[in-house]
């Protein structure tokens, strides 16, 4: 099969190239209108079909025989434990908890919050809320009770699930005082919160409302699996919104499973019964799509990992896990990749390994420099793939389509469009640009399947957010271009373009360059504000392990390098050595926080950080070399 026919079938006819993909799911009632369109003209699939997504997942594998099939394992280096789970103990599992929340009032329609650490209940509870139903909104365990407050209120669960702590490293974190916390400052206020207690020590004060996990379980009957329209919310999940308010994300069923029964397929490559690992977390759109219900759906084993690729014990973790569990397929975020880089810059760890299994990385998350992606090649000889998507999109929008035909990778590229997918690149006028020229990421309208169908109660800022800067199309929000292959280069978020005396620049490219520097493990460069040119840039960079390079020299060299492959105009002059980057703890790096200390602007911290002592850290930094407002 070759790429550009399979990707081309899908945009010239999209509704036939589904209603075909839609014969791969065992439907209660199969669809009759593949697609449809609402009133603001935008795409609804498969919109009265019946189905369940948590028999897709797990019933329909039992009922064709592969009930012993290992469904999930449990390695959590943090604990010094791993669980195999069979589909029929998940089944159970997950119907009996399903069976609990029936009897706690909880019906088709409700909502409920999950609120968990990386553990294989995190999993149970959001196919338990979808056997029976229930909308889900996992929000990511350890979130400040604020946050959690916020998303309470937007979207106001019947029931709370949690468990008793989680872990950061070496450090317990006390859940349920979260949880507390977070129902006294909603207006919202559930009617039970049910609490997985771990017993590893933590705090857990009693409320009226609590209701013991493990007594739930076992004291009911197991709950058959309901049918729901195509159009059902499965789930809603937020992301940071330009407000400060979160954006809850709506996903539905019907597209969103035959979605990612595709993408196991065709983006990924994975075969049934294989055992797929997505390094990530619930809390994130990777968790929902590719650890809980992308590969139980395709019938792979999944990895719920709780633990971090360093310091869980060492840089040695994700291949450890890799051999162990022969995994044949992993994707993680280049932010992981270059945590291990800094820590075992000539890959001792990899080769005390068997990594024979593993048959293709992917990476995305964070746009992926080149220097790591060649750092992942030159250790470990398969095909490291970067793609990118958002939480939005719910699974990959560009990528190389292992499942179809590898293409030759060009390293700084994501790949090209999938299936489904007509990216474009348009102008400030709304006018499609030619190859090489930087402009706008926009997908022409129909989206595919399995992508937002709207914004939880807030038609108004979907639309606005989304569709209407260019009439027709879905705006992602990023920049970037198309070279003359069709190969698709994201640049950045459209505001991390910075000015310098009249000419655009991007960031992303000059991280490019001084990344590729042999003493740099991480960097960002971010435009701060200056008198004379509008924006200068400005390099913060992590150097690797063990480097001994005197800071002038480092500074010297780096703006050597973007001077030469930028050329002057770049203006890049200052370089900082930090010791950490400010990010999510889903590894994105906050470059507009790093832009806002150093204009000496009001922030708020992102509930996201994953670390809010960096931010003291840098500062220091800055002042110390007297940088951006820090100067006088």
């Amino acid at each position: 099969m070759k790429y550009q026919e399979f990707y081309q079938k899908s945009i010239e006819n999209p509704e036939q190239f589904w209603a075909d993909q839609a014969e791969a799911i065992n439907w209660f009632k199969a669809p009759e209108t593949i697609l449809s369109y609402d009133h603001n003209n935008y795409p609804v699939w498969y919109k009265d079909a019946e189905l369940n997504a948590c028999y897709l997942a797990v019933d329909k594998h039992i009922e064709d025989g592969f009930g012993e099939q290992t469904a999930i394992i449990y390695d959590s280096p943090v604990t010094q434990t791993v669980k195999k789970y069979t589909y029929n103990e998940i089944k159970s599992e997950i119907a009996k908890l399903a069976g609990g929340l029936q009897s706690l009032g909880l019906e088709k329609g409700d909502t409920v919050v999950i609120y968990m650490p990386m553990i294989p209940q995190a999993v149970f509870a959001m196919l338990a809320c979808a056997r029976i139903g229930v909308t889900h909104s996992v929000v990511f365990g350890g979130f400040a009770p604020h946050e959690l407050a916020i998303r309470i209120d937007d979207c106001k669960p019947k029931a709370i699930i949690t468990a008793s702590s989680g872990i950061e490293i070496e450090r317990l974190i006390a859940y349920k005082p979260l949880v507390d916390e977070a129902i006294e400052l909603a207006e919202h206020k559930p009617q039970n919160v049910v609490i997985l207690n771990r017993k590893l020590g933590a705090r857990i004060p009693f409320k009226k409302y609590d209701i013991d996990y493990d007594a739930l379980v076992y004291g009911s009957e197991e709950a058959s699996c309901v049918p729901v329209n195509g159009q059902h919310p499965l789930y809603v999940l937020y992301t940071s919104g330009t407000t400060g308010k979160p954006k809850g994300i709506v996903r539905d069923t019907a597209g969103y499973v035959t979605a990612l029964k595709f993408s196991m397929k065709y983006i990924y490559g994975v075969n049934e019964g294989e055992v797929f690992w997505a390094a990530s977390d619930v809390g994130w759109v990777v968790g929902h799509s590719y650890i809980a219900y992308g590969p139980l759906l395709n019938r792979n084993t999944t990895v719920v990992f709780e633990g971090k690729p360093i310091r869980t014990p060492d840089a040695s973790t994700f291949w450890r896990v890799i051999s162990e569990h022969r995994v044949s397929v992993m994707f993680t975020a280049p932010t992981a990749i270059r945590a291990i880089k800094k820590e075992d810059p000539n890959g001792e760890f990899i080769k005390q390994y068997d990594l024979s299994c593993l048959r293709t990385q992917f990476l995305a998350g964070e746009r992926c420099d080149i220097s790591t992606l060649e750092w992942y090649r030159s250790h470990i000889p398969i095909p490291a793939i970067d793609h990118w998507w958002q939480t939005e999109s719910g699974w990959p929008m560009i990528c190389n389509m292992m499942g179809v035909e590898y293409l030759p990778i060009k390293p700084g590229s994501a790949g090209k469009s999938v299936s489904g997918y007509n990216i474009q690149i348009l102008g400030e006028n709304g006018q499609e640009l030619g190859p090489n020229e930087e402009g706008y990421v926009v997908i022409k309208l129909p989206l595919p399947p399995g992508t937002l169908t709207g914004l939880w109660n807030d038609e108004m800022r979907f639309k606005m957010g989304y569709l209407n800067k260019f009439d027709g199309y879905y705006f992602s929000g990023d920049g970037g271009f198309k070279d003359e292959d069709g190969y698709i280069y994201i640049t950045g978020r459209v505001d991390d373009v910075i000015n310098v005396a009249g000419h655009r620049l991007s960031t992303a490219e000059m991280e490019e360059i001084v990344s590729s520097h042999h003493s740099v493990a991480e960097c960002a460069v971010i435009g701060i504000n200056d008198e004379l040119k509008g924006q200068i840039p400005l390099a913060l960079v992590v150097t690797k392990s063990g480097e001994d390079i005197e800071h002038f020299q480092l500074q010297h060299e780096i703006v050597q390098l973007v001077r030469e492959q930028i050329g002057a105009v770049a203006s890049l002059k200052d370089v900082v050595i930090v010791q950490r980057l400010p990010k999510t703890r889903s590894g994105k790096i906050l470059r507009k926080l790093l832009r806002s200390i150093a204009d000496g602007e009001n922030f708020q911290i992102p509930s996201t950080i994953d670390d809010e002592a960096i931010i003291d850290e840098v500062t220091e930094v800055l002042k110390h070399d007297k940088i951006g407002c820090f100067k006088s």
